[in-house]
């Protein structure tokens, strides 16, 4: 799968998406201070599903209208430690596979999926 993970996503999460082979781009590493605009913009250039704890990416997905290959997974889980943090978002993402297309957001007891507007275009 290809990610792109914000810059408030931990190091350990990462670490252990890159093991199980996923291709994740982290912006505190390589494009630290960027705006959640940016963020989202590089999410759909690169067709790489945003991970996040940040609330605001779900209103920027659906006002932006996210192309059909991206999607935003928001993380709302007690997080004791980063090594928490990296079973659960291991375990999640790795759970499905329809990540694109849609906002999800990830909570201790379960994964909310909700489809993201088709993009008008005009001829």
């Amino acid at each position: 799968m290809r990610i792109l993970a914000n810059e408030n996503f931990p190091g350990d999460a990462v670490a252990a998406l890159r093991e199980r082979g996923h291709d994740v781009a982290w912006v505190r590493s390589d494009a630290p201070g960027s705006s959640d605009i940016q963020v989202l913009a590089r999410a759909q250039a690169e067709d790489r599903v945003l991970v996040t704890f940040d609330k605001d990416f779900g209103e920027l997905a659906f006002r932006s209208g996210l192309p059909a290959s991206s999607g935003v997974v928001l993380f709302r889980i007690s997080t004791p430690s980063s090594a928490h943090v990296a079973r659960v978002a291991v375990a999640a993402l790795e759970s499905r596979t329809d990540w694109a297309g849609h906002f999800a957001v990830v909570e201790d007891d379960r994964i909310r999926m909700i489809p993201l507007p088709v993009a008008i275009t005009h001829d």
